[in-house]
C-alpha cells in the first residue's frame, strides 16, 4: 500500500529512513490529476531508484489571478491508484499552508529564461515554479527529480537553477506522452469540448510539418515558423500564443538553425492553453 503523506516532517522522516538504509531516492514533482505521462516519468524513477516520492501538489504560487487554481482538476485517490501501479513508494500531499506560511517574504526568482516562450505571457509563472520545486528538492532531498519534454521551458529553467543553487540533484528529462492523434498529454486536456478535443489535433500536425521542413534541410527560422503558424491559423478554434523556434541552451531567438535548438508553441483551444514542442540536436543537422 501506498504511504500518502500530508507533513513535510513525515516525508523527511520516511526519506531518512530510507538513505540510512543506503537506498537512492527519485522525486517526481506534479501537480496531481495525474495521467500516461505522469506514470512514466514514475516508471522511470522506480527504474532508476531504490524509492520513488511523487509529490501531489497544485501550487498556488504559479497561478495568475485570473488562470485557472482554483478549477484545476483533483483526485488523489486516481493518482494514488496510478503511483501505487507505477512504482512509487510516497505521496506528498500537502495543504498549502503546510507549504506557504502566511507572512512568507522568500522566491526564488530566475532572469532571463523565464522571460521568454511562456514567460511572456505568463510572468509570475516560473517564479512560483522555482520556489516550489526548490521547496520539494530541499523537502525530499532526493538523488534525482523527473520531469516532462513537454514543459520544455520548465525543464530547462529547473537545470539552469539546479546548477546555479548547487542543489546535488540529478534533472533527469522524459519524452513527451502523446494520444493515438499526436496530442501531447495534459491534465488540462480534461478541459476540452468534444469539439475543441478534435479542434487540438492542430498543434502536432503543425509541429510535425515544421519538422519535417527541418529534416529535410529547411535551417531558415522564419520560413520553418510561418509554415507552422499556417497550419494553426486554418483551424478556427485556435488561437496562437506564440510559435518560437529558439537556441536550446539560452531560449533567444535566431534568424537560422545553426546548433541545438526548440520549436515551441501555446495554442488556445476554446478557453484552454496548450503547448508543445520538438528539439532539434546538432548532430540531426549534419
Amino acid at each position: 500500500m501506498i504511504k500518502i503523506c500530508k507533513t513535510i516532517s513525515s516525508v523527511r522522516n520516511q526519506v531518512m529512513e530510507w538513505k540510512r538504509q543506503g537506498l537512492t531516492v527519485g522525486l517526481v514533482p506534479t501537480m496531481g490529476f495525474l495521467h500516461e505521462g505522469h506514470q512514466s516519468l514514475i516508471i522511470r524513477a522506480a527504474a532508476e531508484n531504490d524509492r520513488v516520492v511523487v509529490s501531489d501538489f497544485v501550487n498556488p504560487t504559479q497561478f495568475a489571478p485570473n488562470e485557472d487554481f482554483a478549477s484545476y482538476p483533483r483526485d488523489l485517490k486516481h493518482d494514488a491508484t496510478l503511483c501505487e501501479a507505477a512504482g512509487a513508494h510516497l505521496i506528498f500531499h500537502p495543504e498549502v499552508e503546510e507549504m506557504y506560511d502566511q507572512d512568507r517574504t522568500t522566491a526564488v526568482h530566475m532572469t532571463q529564461l523565464n522571460n521568454e516562450l511562456c514567460g511572456k505571457s505568463r510572468p509570475i509563472h516560473f517564479d512560483g515554479v522555482c520556489t516550489v520545486v526548490s521547496k520539494l528538492f530541499n523537502i525530499v532531498q532526493p538523488h534525482r527529480g523527473y520531469f516532462g519534454e513537454k514543459d520544455a521551458q520548465q525543464l530547462m529553467i529547473i537545470r539552469r537553477m539546479v546548477r546555479d543553487l548547487n542543489f546535488p540533484i540529478e534533472v533527469v528529462g522524459c519524452p513527451i506522452i502523446r494520444e493515438e492523434d499526436g496530442l501531447a498529454k495534459s491534465s488540462r486536456n480534461t478541459y476540452l469540448s468534444a469539439e475543441e478535443r478534435v479542434a487540438a489535433r492542430v498543434l502536432h500536425r503543425a509541429l510535425t510539418y515544421g519538422e519535417e521542413l527541418v529534416r529535410n534541410g529547411e535551417r531558415r527560422v522564419p520560413v520553418i515558423t510561418n509554415s507552422i503558424r499556417t497550419i494553426l491559423e486554418e483551424e478556427p478554434l485556435a488561437s496562437i500564443d506564440y510559435v518560437e523556434l529558439v537556441d536550446a541552451n539560452s531560449l533567444q531567438k535566431m534568424d537560422c538553425i545553426t546548433g541545438a535548438a526548440l520549436c515551441a508553441i501555446a495554442v488556445i483551444i476554446g478557453k484552454t492553453r496548450l503547448i508543445d514542442n520538438f528539439f532539434i540536436a546538432p548532430e540531426e543537422l549534419q
